[in-house]
Order: C-alpha cells, then sequence, then structure tokens
C-alpha cells in the first residue's frame, strides 16, 4: 500500500519537497496551495511559476486549493506554511487529523504572538490529537533542490523509530537526511540563522567585505547556540548541518531571501519597500522581532539579533549599528 502524504504550503519550498516525495513510486503526495489560479496553472502546466519557475512537476504529484480534501486520510503531514500562519491554518481544520498525526515541519521561524518555537505551536494547535513533531531542516535552497543538486539536511524527532521512518521516506541520491533527536537544536538553528543572514547581507551591502562576514557568522553561531542551550536544546547540534551548515549558506549564497533583504537594507533601501517588492517570504524579518523579544523576555544576551531588531524596526542606521558592535565592551572569546 502506498504512503499517503499531504503537504501544506505551496511556496517554492513545498513545491520542491512535494515533487521530490512524489517521484518516489510508493508515495502518494497531495499539495495544498492556497490560489486556485496557481493550482489550474499547476495542473495544466505542471509548474508553480509564481514560486518556482522553469521546473516541471512530476505528473504523480497532486495539486488542490481545498485545504480539508488534502488533511483527509493522510498517513504524513508535511507543514511549509509561512510561520506566523501555521497555527491558524492547522487549527481550521484540526478535527480532520487522525489521532497522534505525525507532522513534519519544514518551515522555519519563531512565532510572534507566543514567542514559540514551532514544535509547541503545532502541539498547541492539534493538542487534542497529540501530534508527533519532526523538523526538517539545513542548508537548502528549493531551486538547487528542484535540480537534482546534492544536499544534506537534518530531521529531528524525538521518537527515533518514527524519526528514521521519516529519514528513509525523504532520503533519494541527491537528497541526504541526517536523523537528529535533538529536534528544538535543529528547528531553533533553522529559525535563528536567518537573523544572522540579514546582519550579513547587511554588512555586505555596506561594502564592509570578507572579513566582517566571516566575524558576523562565527559571532552569530555563538548567539544561536547560547539562546538554544537557554532553551533546552543540544550545543552540539548548531555545529551540525541545521546550525552551522545552514547559517553558513543563507550568509553567503545569493539564493537567500534573507540575505538579499539585509542586502538592499545595506544599500539604503527601507524595509517597507523591500517587503512590498517580494512575492516571497523572508522568515528572517519577523523572527527578529520573535528572538529579539524572546531574549529580553529570558534574560539573554543576542548583540547581534538586537541591532538587527534596530534596524529593522527602530530605523536605527545600519552604519551605526555596526558601529555599536564594534564598541561593545571587549571580552574573551
Amino acid at each position: 500500500m502506498r504512503i499517503k502524504i499531504g503537504v501544506l504550503g505551496g511556496g517554492s519550498w513545498g513545491t520542491t519537497l512535494a515533487n521530490m516525495l512524489a517521484e518516489k513510486q510508493d508515495l502518494e503526495v497531495e499539495l495544498w496551495v492556497r490560489e486556485p489560479d496557481l493550482v489550474d496553472e499547476i495542473k495544466e502546466k505542471r509548474e508553480n511559476s509564481w514560486y518556482l519557475p522553469g521546473i516541471r512537476l512530476n505528473d504523480n504529484l497532486k495539486v488542490s486549493s481545498d485545504l480539508k480534501e488534502v488533511v483527509r486520510y493522510k498517513d504524513y503531514y508535511l507543514v511549509v506554511v509561512p510561520t506566523q500562519f501555521i497555527r491558524q491554518t492547522l487549527t481550521q481544520v484540526k478535527d480532520l487529523f487522525p489521532m497522534s498525526p505525525t507532522i513534519i515541519c519544514a518551515s522555519k521561524g519563531i512565532e510572534i504572538a507566543s514567542l514559540s518555537p514551532l514544535s509547541k505551536v503545532i502541539e498547541e494547535s492539534l493538542a487534542e490529537k497529540k501530534p508527533v513533531y519532526a523538523i526538517l531542516s539545513g542548508p537548502s535552497f528549493a531551486k538547487e533542490v528542484s535540480l537534482k543538486l546534492p544536499t544534506a539536511v537534518s530531521l529531528g524527532c524525538a521518537n527515533e523509530q518514527i524519526g528514521k521512518r521519516i529519514q528513509r521516506i525523504f532520503s533519494n541520491n541527491y537528497f541526504r537526511v541526517y536523523y537528529n533527536s535533538d529536534y528544538l537544536g535543529v528547528e531553533l538553528g533553522g529559525a535563528l540563522k536567518n537573523v544572522m543572514a540579514l546582519a550579513a547581507g547587511i554588512a555586505d551591502g555596506l561594502g564592509f567585505g570578507h572579513d566582517a562576514r566571516a566575524a558576523l557568522i562565527t559571532r552569530g553561531l555563538a548567539e544561536m547556540s547560547r539562546l538554544g542551550v537557554a532553551l533546552g536544546a543540544r550545543e552540539r547540534t548548531f555545529m551540525g548541518l541545521s546550525g552551522m551548515g545552514d547559517l553558513v549558506l543563507t550568509c553567503t549564497g545569493d539564493l537567500s531571501r534573507n540575505r538579499q533583504v539585509g542586502l538592499r537594507l545595506g544599500k539604503g533601501e527601507k524595509l517597507k519597500e523591500i517587503i512590498d517588492s517580494m512575492r516571497m517570504v523572508a522568515e528572517g524579518v519577523k523572527t527578529t522581532e520573535a528572538v529579539y523579544k524572546l531574549a529580553q523576555k529570558i534574560g539573554v544576551d543576542l548583540p547581534i539579533t538586537s541591532q538587527v531588531y534596530a534596524i529593522l524596526y527602530e530605523g536605527k542606521d545600519p552604519r551605526e549599528a555596526v558601529s555599536k558592535l564594534m564598541q561593545r565592551e571587549l571580552k574573551e572569546e
């Protein structure tokens, strides 16, 4: 019997993962796309021109704008909805999920309203159903995966048996998945690196060079680890694919939406102008607000995050923000 997977979220990453899974003959994959016009286009042309142009989608991939249809009678659920809409999306169809559904999250971020990581958001959204949670995260651009270029990511899940089952489902000859029981560390790495990508983009936009970018990546990793450990994650998880790996990619790769936002900020554009010009979501903008407020709440020092927050939400001049970082009290590494 074929394994049935419902994929919630038809952006670039959701479409890429759904298409990758649909290549496997033992899987039946159905993708929920919110926009009916886009669903019609995908059915007719086998292409998601809005979010993944130029990539032909597998004929086995089913697509629907009916969320209820996609949720019914599935064995696994892959959630790739923008972070701030996950709770709303799941809550409206929670009665259609079976008991103990396996939810695999591929979104990255922290919910602003609750300052919660996505594991808690999903647990609360489907509380009565007692969901089993897993998180897929790591250095992976949708475009490169859709072109079948070699990629390696982490799969975080507290339940080892289920986690390794998911690991096998997602792995193929160009997409390699490593299992990690520290799901909290895996999901926090994926969220926090977007803040650092904004910072690296800002520094590059200001023309500060490779030295500054290397320093931001290194000290950014220290910030990510510090907050992660304070929240209960393992420090070594941040040295892996979902931490260091994803951080390096998003801080240096021009396919990173968060890096692109930072570059444009560094060159003098205003945040609203940048956001209004983008079709896809740069999760780091909202994540910066959530991480800043969370750090304030639990008393963790995040100097880079604090300055990115000041640039995004307080109108601080990027050059002044970098100067502030350089003039902090001298410390041991």
